[in-house]
This record gives structure tokens, sequence and C-alpha cells, in this order.
């Protein structure tokens, strides 16, 4: 089957994205990959056959621009610049300039990227879509906090009220995509009922990589929701150079705040001298691209700043992660057996770090508490205290069992095997009403 894929123009979703992509197309599928010009590096290192679109609006070099104005946001604000401004703009091309890519490329079935919004386009087409949570899923039931909130999962009947009331949030953030998504819908004829949150969400199948045991319990999940597990294909990165000779064989701590929302000096700072109090480890510090590392100076003689680095080969061998609470840092480092120690800054960062701990592979500081001590303390808690590393390598042992590419890619297969049938029996209808029209002289 020839499928097509499109993702987020983000490190994080494209990552996953791209994982799925290679493993269908090891099982024989023909995939193509659309994106913007700012996505075919990425595409192309996959050995993925890359489609671009929207040229016009997302001139090479446009997506890094755009996107670094979350790097110094917090909290909701990323969220909310994110859904009013970034996203918005995404959609609008993408609804504009898809439906051409699709007739070109001949694709037959789509893999999109949840936070695209763009199922619009093949629910007009009538295209078999399914739809990949990169990020935290949303639990729209209430059963559990929106994972834009760092709250403890409590079931009692306050923690089930301060759950529903924060799912407003969710109305608030899809408000301009929706509008783009309705006036689609409008001009071409579609009745969809938007009162209803999940209308366009998952016409045959959504997927999650969060594993089912990393999630906090949902009593009942949405018709076609499935939890598979870690999209990590290691083979089809691009490679980051990194002088190995410089590690020196003690403990290493890993740290990253990602690549989006990470241009918070204060919180590299924090770190490095919180690192500083443990001599007997050596530190590997990320930075991204939005900040400069000789403004981080003075840097302690046990770390390594560097502006990029290859994540996973460091994961296997460290003995903590400072992370951001990103899905794919956690899940990375899970897979590794490494716990963790979280500083989430935004997006689905406080549901995440919240399941860290209520798991017990880690703990969390919230942004508004982090300070040298308070960060000294977890690292020397988490580093110290070996139920963490069990718990951790507990993960470790269910994710390598779980395979979340393989069982992604089996609920794929199945659904577009189902859709595809039910859409030739469709067919073969219409041309057998054809012929006996045919025959009777009737019109």
């Amino acid at each position: 089957m020839k499928i097509g894929f499109l993702s987020l123009p983000v490190t994080g979703h494209l990552n996953s994205m791209t994982g799925l992509a290679r493993k269908l197309q090891s099982r024989g599928h023909e995939v193509v990959f659309i994106g913007v010009p700012d996505t075919e590096r990425v595409i192309r290192a996959a050995d993925l056959h890359f489609v671009p679109f929207c040229e016009n609006e997302y001139p090479p070099g446009s997506i890094d621009k755009s996107w670094s104005a979350v790097a110094n946001l917090r909290g909701l604000d990323v969220a909310r610049y994110t859904t009013q401004v970034l996203l918005p703009e995404l959609l609008r091309a993408a609804v504009k300039h898809l439906p051409g890519t699709i007739a070109e490329t001949g694709v037959k079935a789509l893999v999109l990227d949840s936070v695209y919004f763009v199922e619009i386009v093949p629910i007009h087409l009538r295209v078999p879509y399914v739809l990949i949570w990169s990020m935290l899923h949303f639990d729209l039931s209430g059963a559990t906090p929106l994972c834009f909130y760092g709250w403890a999962h409590e079931t009692t009947p306050e923690a089930m009220a301060r759950n529903v009331e924060g799912l407003q949030m969710f109305g608030e953030l899809r408000g301009p995509m929706l509008a783009i998504a309705q006036t689609y819908a409008d001009r071409h004829e579609l009745e969809i009922d938007w009162s209803d949150p999940a209308a366009t969400s998952c016409e045959l199948a959504a997927i999650t990589q969060t594993p089912k045991e990393f999630d906090f319990p949902i009593p009942e999940l949405p018709p076609g929701f499935h939890y598979a597990g870690p999209l990590q294909d290691n083979e089809g990165r691009e490679p980051i150079p990194f002088s190995w000779e410089k590690l020196n064989g003690k403990p290493l701590i890993y740290a990253s705040m990602g690549t989006l929302v990470n241009g918070l000096e204060n919180v590299y700072r924090t770190i490095l001298e919180a690192v500083s109090e443990f001599p007997g480890m050596q530190v590997v510090l990320s930075v991204g691209r939005n900040v400069d590392p000789n403004d981080l100076e003075p840097i302690p003689p046990n770390t390594i700043v560097v502006p990029t680095a290859p994540q996973i080969e460091l994961l296997k061998r460290a003995t903590l992660c400072i992370t951001h609470a990103g899905q794919n840092t956690t899940l990375e480092a899970l897979v590794e057996g490494v716990p963790l120690v979280a500083i989430p800054i935004g997006y689905d960062q406080p549901g995440v770090a919240s399941r860290i701990a209520y798991h017990g592979v880690g703990e969390f500081v919230e942004l508004g508490d982090l300070s040298k001590q308070r960060l000294l303390k977890l690292i020397a808690k988490v580093t110290s205290n070996p139920s963490y590393r069990d718990k951790a390598r507990w993960f470790q042992k269910v994710l390598q069992e779980k395979r979340g590419l393989d069982v992604a890619a089996d609920i794929i297969e199945q659904v577009f095997r189902v859709a595809k049938r039910s859409s030739d029996l469709i067919e073969e209808s219409l041309e057998a009403r054809g012929k006996v029209s045919a025959a009777t002289g009737r019109v």
C-alpha cells in the first residue's frame, strides 16, 4: 500500500514519525513523507521518500525562525503561542496544498501527526487515516489531568472536578485551528458535529507512543485508541558528532532541555551549579541552538557543554538523565533503564513529569520552585536510592518486550486493510448497480 506521512516539522515529532514510517517501509509498503522544505534533511536521513509542500509559505529556514519564538516561553504560554500562532499558520497552508499533494503522489492512506489537526482533508477526500500521538495524548474524559498540568493523579471528587475544569484549556487551545477546519468543512459541505471535541480525531485508529504502563489509569478509553510504546528507530537519524574521548569513565549524568523550549539560560545555570557539587560524576549538558555555551561560563570542571549531542548513545552510558520531561527523551531514557530528574517547562512536559514521579522512575521540580539546592537534593535522592534505577530497569524490560514500532505498524496495517476491503466492496456495489441500470435502461 502507498502510505503518506505528515508530521509537525519539529524534531521530537519527526523522530517518532520517521521511525514509524521506516518500520512500514521495511514491511514492503511504499511510504511517501510529505513535509515543508525544512524537514527534507531529517526525512532523507531516515532513507524515506520526501515530497515537499507549502514551499511558498515555508521556504527553507522559516521553521527554525518561527518556532524559535517559543524558546524562552514557559508554562501555558508555550502551548497558547503554539496553538494560536504557529499551528494555525501550518494548518492554513496544509489544507490549501494537501489535497493536490495527495492527488499527485497517489497515496491511498495517511498517517497523521495528531497535533497537526489536518484530518479534515482526508475526511473530505475519503482517504483512510490514522493519528499518531508523538507527545503525551489528551485524555478528554476528565479521569486524569490534561497533560499541560503537572497535577498528581487522584480520584477524589475534588480532583475529578479539577480535571474537568482543566479541560477548558483544550477548548481554548484548539479554537483557532477549529475555525480553519470548520471553514474547510463548510466549503466542502461536510457534516461534522463540532460540539464533539473528538469528532475528527479517530476515523480508524489513534495510536500513542506512550506505553500503557507509563500512563495514569484511564477507566474507559475512546474507541479506536491504542497504546503502542516508543516509536524509536536509532538507525534513521542524522549522526551527531561528539568527542567521546572526553568521557573519563565516571558515572555519567546526561542533561538536556530538548530542542524547542530550551532558551531559558537560568535553567542551565541552575543545572551547572547543582552538578558542580558532584565531582565524582561527569556531566554532558546539551543546550540546543538557542543558547550560546559561552554565555553559561564558568563551566564546572566535571561538565561538558555542547550545542547538540547523540542523546541515545549517551543515555546508554548514563546513570541519570536531567530532562525537560519531553516525551521522546523520557521514553528513550526508560528504554535504557535510566532514572530521571525532570524540570518541565511547557507543552505536555508537566504531564510527563507527573508520570515520572507517579511510577517511581524519578522526581521532578516545577520551574517556579527550581533552585540549586532543590535540584541538588533531587539529584542526590535519585542517584543514591536504588529503587529509582530498579523501576527504570523494569520499564526497560517492558519496553523492549513491547516493541512499540511493531505494535503501531500492526495496528496500521490491520485498519488500512479493513478500510481497503470496505472501499472495494463499495466500488463493486456501485459498479454492479451501474450494470443493472444500464441493462434496464434506468438512469
